[in-house]
C-alpha cells in the first residue's frame, strides 16, 4: 500500500466550504481508504490505498466531496515519496538552513507550469520583499512580511500559470513530512 497526502484547495476559509474533519475522514474511509488522518482544518489528509495513480484518486475524492458536501473544490494528491522530495528541495532552505521557516510556504500545482506565465509575475516579484523559485510542479516562497502581505499568492499563481495550485505554510509541509512517515 502506498501513503498519499490529499491537499484540500479553499475549504474552511472565512466560512466558505465547510467540512469537518471528522466527516472528511470518514468519506476516505468510506472510499475504501485506510489509515486515514488529517491535519488541522484547512483539508490536509495522509492516507494508504493501493490505488496506484494519483490522478484517479483526486478525481475519485473530488466527486465524492461533491456529491457528499455540495462543494466543488480541487484536490492534489501526493505520494509520501513526492512530498518529501518538496520538502528536501527547498531552495531557501538549501542557501540558509537558519532561515526563519515561519516565511517561508509552498504553493503545489496539478502540472509543471507553462514558463511562458512568469514574465508578469517576475514583474511583481520585483515590487516587494518577497521571493519565488518554481522547481517542476512546486512553486517556493519566502515571505519576509508575511503571506498575508503578498501578491504572490495561490491566486495568482494560478491565473498567470494556468493551473490548479494549493498553497501551505512550511511548518504544515514539515508535519505532514512527519506524519506520512509514521
Amino acid at each position: 500500500m502506498l501513503t498519499y497526502i490529499a491537499l484540500l484547495r479553499g475549504i474552511n476559509v472565512s466560512g466558505h466550504h465547510k467540512i469537518k474533519m471528522t466527516e472528511l475522514k470518514q468519506l476516505f474511509l468510506d472510499l475504501g481508504y485506510h489509515d486515514v488522518f488529517t491535519y488541522i482544518q484547512s483539508g490536509n489528509v495522509i492516507f494508504k490505498s493501493n490505488i496506484k495513480e494519483s490522478i484517479l484518486i483526486e478525481d475519485t475524492i473530488i466527486s465524492a466531496i461533491s456529491k457528499h458536501f455540495g462543494h466543488a473544490i480541487e484536490v492534489l494528491v501526493l505520494t509520501k515519496n513526492e512530498l518529501i522530495t518538496v520538502f528536501n528541495s527547498n531552495p531557501f532552505l538549501a542557501k540558509n538552513p537558519s532561515m526563519d521557516i515561519s516565511k517561508l510556504h509552498v504553493t503545489l500545482l496539478n502540472k509543471k507550469p507553462d514558463l511562458a506565465g512568469i514574465p508578469p509575475i517576475e514583474d511583481l516579484k520585483e515590487t516587494g520583499d518577497d521571493e519565488f523559485q518554481i522547481i517542476e510542479n512546486t512553486i517556493y516562497l519566502y515571505c519576509p512580511n508575511g503571506y498575508g502581505n503578498t501578491k504572490l499568492n495561490n491566486n495568482l499563481f494560478e491565473k498567470k500559470l494556468q493551473v490548479t495550485a494549493t498553497t501551505r505554510n512550511w511548518k504544515t509541509i514539515d508535519k505532514l513530512v512527519e506524519l506520512s512517515k509514521q
